[in-house]
């Protein structure tokens, strides 16, 4: 009896934190492996109310990536974060100001209160992550409403404010991202403890719009490329991906060769990089980071009922030079909280 009244007066928060501990897995990698020799487990769009009923218990489950849909909406110039409604919010986030607010109150909240609940959760959990933070932009930039690039960046460094590892930082004195992710400038597991790497790819609507002649990962390449040209790439605060697996180097399906040095990120199906036969030595080699999505559906397909073969899933594709393997596991948080050595 007094067991089940000392669990019941437990908060709301105090039992997420019981449930979603990190696992010893996690606890046994090297906290000097750089970012780019590691793999570890992405939730695919963790913001779902029916994945997590807040946010903040995708991130208990300490994943290393989480990934939202994000819409400009063009009426009420807001950020939404829905999987399919461009003009309202269908998520889990709250306007939470504290961290004990993060697990109550009213969801389907806008980017910025999102951003908040990242930005508290992580001031409450200092030594996790790092985190990618993917971003799918489903229509694209909004540049006629003032939802560019930059933006965003202003959104980002509000909301997330020093938490953000930004591309100035990994280039350092480097000429371009890409020189500095060929000299492995990225840092180690522990110096990005608590940070959030921000990633961009072109959203689903964007890709299949024929009218669309400028996707995200192009219109923000070219907004890296500007500010280094004025000397203030500092105010950039995300990544472009490549989006969708490509044989050889990706980046030479961009027209400007000038863009092509700007992209350090790739991210695209699972199946595609492990059965289609793709180098993917090749992204290890030059230190990029490779996100793998859909990684349950890799033959033979990994259900979420099965930790031991979603486990081994990770290890595969941690052989197969993955920075992330991105699935629908949510279920399994010790598999989610996974990382290991990359390759």
């Amino acid at each position: 009896m007094r067991r089940t009244r000392a669990l019941l007066a437990l908060t709301a928060t105090a039992l997420a934190t019981v449930l979603f501990s990190p696992t010893t897995a996690e606890a046994a990698v090297d906290p000097g492996l750089k970012i780019s020799a590691s793999t570890g487990v992405g939730t695919h769009n963790a913001y779902e109310r029916g994945t997590y009923t807040y946010l903040a218990q995708a991130l208990d489950a300490r994943p290393g990536l989480i990934e939202l849909d994000v819409w400009p909406d063009v009426f009420t110039r807001q950020w939404r974060v829905s999987h399919s409604n461009p003009v309202g919010n269908d998520n889990n986030c709250v306007a939470a100001t504290s961290a004990a607010q993060l697990y109550t109150g009213t969801r389907n909240r806008n980017l910025e209160h999102c951003l908040d609940d990242i930005r508290l959760w992580s001031a409450a959990h200092p030594d996790a992550g790092p985190l990618i933070l993917k971003l799918e932009l489903k229509t694209g930039f909004s540049g006629r409403t003032g939802q560019g690039p930059v933006e965003l960046d202003a959104l980002l460094a509000a909301r997330l404010g020093d938490r953000v590892f930004r591309p100035a930082q990994l280039r350092g004195s480097h000429a371009s991202l890409d020189a500095a992710a060929r000299a492995d400038a990225w840092p180690s597991r522990a110096q990005l403890a608590g940070k959030v790497i921000v990633e961009l790819i072109p959203g689903t609507v964007e890709e299949g719009n024929p009218t669309d002649v400028l996707w995200t990962d192009v219109e923000y390449a070219r907004h890296l490329a500007g500010l280094t040209t004025a000397g203030t790439l500092d105010q950039a605060r995300a990544f472009p991906a490549v989006h969708r697996a490509q044989a050889g180097d990706p980046r030479s399906r961009y027209a400007d060769p000038a863009l092509r040095p700007w992209f350090v990120l790739f991210d695209g199906d699972a199946t595609a990089y492990v059965t289609g036969g793709i180098d993917t030595a090749w992204y290890a080699t030059n230190h990029y980071l490779l996100v793998m999505t859909d990684a349950q559906n890799v033959p033979p397909a990994v259900p979420s009922s099965d930790p031991d073969a979603a486990s081994a899933r990770v290890a595969d594709l941690a052989a197969h030079h993955a920075t992330i393997a991105s699935a629908d596991w949510a279920t399994l948080p010790a598999v989610v909280s996974t990382v290991l050595p990359r390759g």
